[in-house]
């Protein structure tokens, strides 16, 4: 019983990581989209504050 408990445990805590890491991924993704997004989106002024975003 306890080998089947460890088994279920270890297969619960790698499922769990892979879907975690899957959804950094997808994060990840988005952020690149919009960052490069700001650099196609911004403003036709130049200067040091023609970007759309503080940093």
């Amino acid at each position: 019983m306890v080998p089947l408990l460890l088994v279920l445990l270890l297969a619960l805590l790698l499922f769990g990581a892979g879907f975690a890491l899957k959804a950094l991924w997808w994060i990840a993704v988005i952020v690149l989209v919009v960052w490069l997004l700001g650099f196609v989106i911004r403003p036709a002024s130049g200067g040091r504050r023609g970007r759309w975003y503080r940093w």
